[in-house]
């Protein structure tokens, strides 16, 4: 099964950042990751692409992450995936737990291809629980 990889999580893995900085738990996330990407089954959307490569400013440093990230094909985003993301984004506002578009979005795109979301995003996981919870 696909698994669709947010920002925070490849944020996360290509920081360079001391091993004793790390917490077990953002351990966990890379490791995840890892495993992903060695199975072959780690997803990316466009935005999230764009979202990882905004706010680097040194060119070379830009080249390189956008290196490690050209193997991974943007999945398609259909128009229906937005529509759906209003819907997710609407029924989490109504339940009080608030997403940003990006999120929603990639909330949406999940369930078309029926994968999962690999995120360290405590805010994404509560959408992501209220969205399982009204079954969408």
């Amino acid at each position: 099964m696909k698994l669709l990889v947010d920002a925070c999580v490849w944020s996360l893995s290509l920081r360079r950042r001391a091993t004793a900085h790390i917490t077990p738990a953002e351990q966990k996330v890379i490791f995840a990751l890892k495993e992903a990407i060695g199975d072959r089954r780690v997803a990316i959307i466009g935005p999230i692409r764009q979202e990882i490569l905004s706010g680097i400013r040194d060119r070379a440093r830009l080249a390189k992450v956008r290196e490690l990230l050209d193997p991974f094909r943007d999945e398609e985003i259909a128009s229906a995936d937005y529509i759906q993301a209003a819907r997710m984004f609407n029924t989490c506002q109504d339940h009080g737990v608030g997403c940003g578009p990006i999120d929603m979005l990639l909330c949406a795109v999940a369930a078309r291809l029926q994968c999962d979301i690999l995120t360290c995003d405590q805010g994404l996981r509560r959408c992501a629980d209220v969205l399982k919870t009204a079954g969408l």
